[in-house]
């Protein structure tokens, strides 16, 4: 990773942890957010997960327009560091705990390559 793709990947990393907090008060089920990049693609190869609980909680958030907001409140939160998502809805996804144990038996890195 050269010093560029570095400083991007602090800021990634700094907003995101400013949209985990906020989402930790503000939404139901909201357990943490992550994200994958190849900085040859960068923003294009941009994925950002968040992760709820479980499922119902994925479709208690929807239903409440909360993913919305979750995507609203990522791509503010990028945009104030200088990261514009090209198509913020093909890049935020929404997965559970619940998900990923039944999927991957818990492994998080195995279910991260298939956004």
């Amino acid at each position: 990773m050269n010093k560029s793709d570095k400083k991007l990947e602090k800021a990634l990393r700094e907003s995101l942890t400013e949209v985990c907090d906020i989402a930790l008060e503000s939404v139901a089920g909201f357990q943490w957010i992550t994200h994958r990049v190849d900085f040859k693609r960068f923003p294009d190869s941009l994925r950002i997960v968040a992760v709820f609980a479980t499922d119902d909680d994925i479709s208690h958030a929807k239903s409440h327009r909360e993913d919305l907001y979750l995507q609203s409140l990522i791509t503010d939160k990028l945009t104030s560091a200088g990261i514009k998502l090209k198509k913020p809805e093909k890049q935020i996804f929404l997965d559970s705990e619940q998900a990923c144990d039944l999927q991957c038996e818990g492994d998080w890195n195995r279910k991260l390559l298939r956004y």
